[in-house]
């Protein structure tokens, strides 16, 4: 049984850094691009960050690009977001998700509807 779980979200100031973390079991998940996505209250989940199967490229919403990295161990089947200089309005349930119809794909999607498996979420609070 696949599964994503997310942790490391919490409170932060505005100008803190918070790292997420997204443990993937259940199969191998190395040969598969990862994303992270986020929902607020009140708004549609919208795509933060992805990285292909070896780590090589990965894409960023224009609103953290500078700000967060992506990155991911394969030895571990883990993927990290690493958020610098965060924003009350990066504030948010992000989402850890998963690309498993696509392997060894070169290619990044921004879509919610192109990655197949999900997290629970982890919220992440911003204070101004």
């Amino acid at each position: 049984q696949v599964q994503l779980v997310e942790s490391g979200g919490g409170l932060v100031q505005a100008g803190g850094s918070l790292r997420l973390s997204c443990a993937a079991s259940g199969r191998t998940f190395s040969s598969y691009a990862m994303a992270w996505f986020r929902q607020a209250p009140g708004k549609e989940r919208e795509f933060v960050a992805a990285i292909t199967w070896v780590g090589c490229y990965t894409a960023y919403a224009d609103s953290v690009k500078g700000r967060f990295t992506i990155s991911r161990d394969n030895a571990k089947n883990t993927v990290f977001l690493q958020m610098t200089s965060l924003k009350p309005e990066d504030a948010a349930t992000y989402y850890c998700a998963a690309d498993l119809k696509r392997s060894t794909s070169w290619r990044l999607y921004d879509s919610s509807n192109e990655y197949n498996y999900w997290g629970q979420g982890t919220q992440v609070t911003v204070s101004s």
